[in-house]
């Protein structure tokens, strides 16, 4: 830290407490070479994850609104709430873990139909015919086939 007083760059930390609104810790430095003393704060770096919609906009990160789709995909469906809980942890993270702190929606949505996919097949068609934003039933069998063709696939 650079003594705001002679622009050393070596001090000692006197004293450290919590603030107030425990959003941040006060440090009470001692400069070593002027031995005057300065207040610093520290705070957690909170720029927030955005995603990056089809159009272009940036909005932050919603972990609600990602669990209320993913709800709604599995309504009536036989899926637990801690499975889809532990989906949008795994989005979560794949945002968190992106060096821009940002993520395309199609990103995104394309992992979550993958975990859906393995998970419930009904949920995954719900959330796929909103996601992909099916035009017509032609695009909606399209889906279906993939479906058919991936279980054939599996039971040979």
């Amino acid at each position: 830290m650079k003594c705001p007083y002679c622009g050393f760059t070596q001090d000692k930390v006197v004293d450290s407490r919590e603030s107030k609104e425990a959003d941040s810790i006060r440090r009470r430095r001692e400069c070593e070479r002027c031995t005057r003393r300065f207040t610093t704060y520290e705070r957690i770096d909170e720029i927030p994850y955005m995603v990056v919609k089809k159009d272009g906009r940036r909005e932050r990160f919603d972990r609600h609104k990602v669990l209320s789709g993913l709800l709604r995909a599995c309504e009536k469906r036989p899926v637990a709430s801690s499975k889809l809980e532990t989906i949008v942890d795994a989005a979560e993270s794949f945002l968190v873990d992106s060096p821009e702190r940002e993520r395309t929606t199609r990103e995104i949505g394309e992992l979550l139909m993958s975990h859906l996919k393995g998970l419930d097949t009904v949920a995954y068609i719900r959330f796929a015919s909103v996601y992909r934003d099916f035009k017509d039933v032609r695009e909606f069998k399209e889906e279906l086939e993939g479906l058919l063709e991936g279980h054939k696939a599996k039971k040979k």
